[in-house]
């Protein structure tokens, strides 16, 4: 059967284990082909293409739920369940998305872009569905660390108990985006080393489907292979929790997985079924490189070389890296934590030169941030390092942990604002609305790498919790006041470019919008329409009296903010300037009270009216 003739998982309920080890060949082939373009999650879809495979097989979605977590590992799954044509459009504006999206088939039940979310749902949906009479079976694939995170944890415990037709395929990579740490990491490995009681077990399945039936038999042979089991090795941690445990098995063995799979299938009670598998099987350089090839950009497919030319400045992420790494040199106590995010977050370097001030606790970011509380309270001074998407999770450890504790700690958002590729689930746009009102926290945002560096310089010297947020970009050029000291509470005025008389028009921004804000005042200039620049710096302490002061030089102010309009930054300074009884015209440009789906950072802005042509035409309204 040829890949362009799938449409659903019906067509390949009849194909044979060559027929399924050809069509396993041609998917990642496919696979290979549209990430090396759009780019995407290649490693971690390389390495499950046979378990999709013979999920579809065995299981009949969606009558039998499929929940993917993480579901950036879910391409074969598209490609099986009618998406095939569309797969060319992955991560691109208007196109399937690189994650499931319930909107977009029958077969994603749910929209996951964070970890550790599969079993809670799949629970739900099971007893949600008993309670209707309701049949089928619903299994929940963990891959890439999810197991890491407490929240699956928490879920294991409920559904041992509860839980009679819930499957939960482990799909141990022995990777998150870098290398899964921590004891539960060391004890999947310990698991997969216990094969001789696999062997033993396949080999007496086998034997005992030949004999006759019978209640009596049945609960006697499930006695004595859990004895077995004993012999050879001891109660796993989710026996102990209520489940039946098979495993590990080989990942890629179509007909082992056919076996397994078709048995587990007529059990009533919960089940764990251990998978191992090669992150970026298949492909030579995700195989030797499964991190870079995680999430990869562009490249080419012969080699695996990204075709990106060198960027002419640095990131922020890259900026960070190398400031904190200066910075740990000139202060012993500096430590660094992050949640299975070292690479992303620009932290290798850090890792290698001071692995004794380095933790990565995996997916587990309301840990990190506690743990951190923890750390500072020793007197040692920890920054942690956390996506702004996943930085969600740990609103209540900032409150409780962190503010209410007062304890000084520096987190460091990367992603925040406008995340391009990875749609709904990565935006970075609700960390000002999120973070901005817990009392004792300080807010930052720079819009150029020398600000960056200066702020975390400030940052590590304060006594109070400092979150810095910048978005995923590379850092604008310079401009002459972005390398003044900071001073707590207020920002920096860029004048306008335009050879006129002092502006009356004022554009006040957030860091991470300001390439596209000084894009509009230079159009403006040129249409001899001066705006000065304020680059806020700080969101949270604010020099109420200095910014007042600041703004009755102009007649018309626009704020800009890359974050969620409401409960934003612009709108609070909007009030304050009214509640002083300012007659000046203003408006407020953030992102809109709705989720925006993936594309590039410009198509993103595009979208939530925050673009260059959006932000010139706003100013132009407040002077008609």
């Amino acid at each position: 059967m040829q890949l362009e003739d799938i449409s659903s998982p019906k067509d390949i309920k009849n194909l044979s284990y060559k027929e399924l080890r050809q069509l396993s060949r041609d998917i990642r082939t496919r696979i290979i082909q549209v990430t090396s373009r759009n780019g995407g999650h290649l490693a971690s879809n390389l390495g499950a293409v046979e378990l999709t495979l013979m999920l579809h097989k065995v299981f009949n979605s969606p009558e039998d739920a499929i929940i993917w977590d993480v579901s950036h590992q879910s391409y074969t799954h598209k490609i099986l369940t009618g998406r095939n044509k569309e797969l060319d459009t992955l991560r691109l504006k208007d196109g399937i998305s690189g994650f499931t999206r319930h909107t977009e088939s029958e077969h994603d039940l749910f929209d996951a872009g964070h970890a550790s979310t599969s079993i809670s749902q799949a629970l739900g949906l099971l007893l949600g569905r008993k309670l209707q009479d309701k049949s089928g079976k619903v299994i929940a694939v963990l891959g890439d660390g999810a197991l890491t995170g407490g929240m699956a944890f928490e879920a294991l415990s409920h559904a041992g108990q509860s839980a009679k037709d819930l499957i939960v395929v482990l799909n141990d990579n022995r990777m998150s985006i870098s290398a899964n740490t921590g004891s539960i990491s060391r004890y999947l490995s310990r698991l997969t080393m216990s094969r001789q009681y696999q062997g033993f077990r396949i080999a007496f399945d086998s034997f005992v489907a030949k004999l006759p039936g019978g209640q009596f038999l049945n609960k006697f042979i499930y006695r004595f292979k859990r004895g077995i089991k004993g012999i050879f090795f001891p109660d796993t941690l989710f026996a102990d929790l209520g489940f039946e445990y098979v495993g590990p098995l080989n990942g890629h063995n179509i007909e082992e997985l056919d076996m397994v799979f078709n048995r587990v299938k007529k059990l009533h009670r919960p089940v764990v079924v251990h998978v191992v598998t090669r992150k970026g099987k298949g492909y030579k350089p995700a195989e030797e490189n499964p991190s870079k090839f995680h999430g990869v950009g562009p490249f080419d497919p012969a080699t695996g070389e990204l075709v990106a030319k060198p960027a002419e400045r640095p990131t922020f992420t890259a900026v960070f890296g190398k400031t904190i790494c200066q910075l740990a040199e000139q202060n012993p106590k500096i430590c660094a934590v992050t949640a299975a995010m070292t690479s992303g977050t620009g932290l290798t370097e850090f890792s290698k030169k001071f692995p004794d001030r380095f933790f990565d606790v995996g997916i587990a970011e309301e840990h990190a941030v506690t743990f951190a509380g923890g750390i500072a309270r020793s007197g040692m001074k920890p920054v942690v390092a956390i996506y702004s998407t996943f930085m969600q999770r740990s609103v209540d450890q900032l409150i409780h942990d962190i503010s209410l504790q007062r304890v000084s700690a520096v987190f460091v958002l990367d992603r925040s604002g406008a995340v391009p590729d990875d749609g709904e689930t990565h935006q970075g746009i609700f960390d000002i609305s999120l973070f901005r009102p817990i009392p004792d926290v300080a807010l930052l945002a720079p819009a150029s790498e020398a600000e960056l560096a200066n702020m975390l310089e400030w940052a590590v010297q304060q006594n109070c919790p400092v979150v810095i947020r910048y978005p995923k970009s590379l850092c604008p050029a310079e401009q002459p006041v972005f390398a003044d000291a900071i001073e707590c509470g207020r920002g920096v005025l860029i004048p306008s470019s335009a050879d006129t008389a002092p502006a009356e028009n004022l554009f006040v921004c957030t860091g991470g919008i300001f390439p596209e804000v000084q894009k509009a005042a230079e159009n403006l200039a040129e249409e001899q329409v001066p705006c000065d620049i304020y680059n806020l710096r700080f969101m949270k302490p604010l020099d109420k009296a200095y910014f007042i002061t600041l703004a009755e030089r102009y007649q018309r102010i626009v704020f800009v903010e890359d974050g969620i309009r409401i409960g934003g930054i612009g709108t609070y300074l909007e009030s304050l300037l009214t509640r002083c009884g300012t007659r000046k015209k203003m408006a407020v440009c953030g992102f809109p009270d709705r989720f925006i789906a993936q594309g590039k950072r410009s198509d993103i802005l595009e979208e939530a009216h925050l673009s260059p042509a959006h932000l010139e035409r706003k100013m132009k309204e407040l002077l008609s």
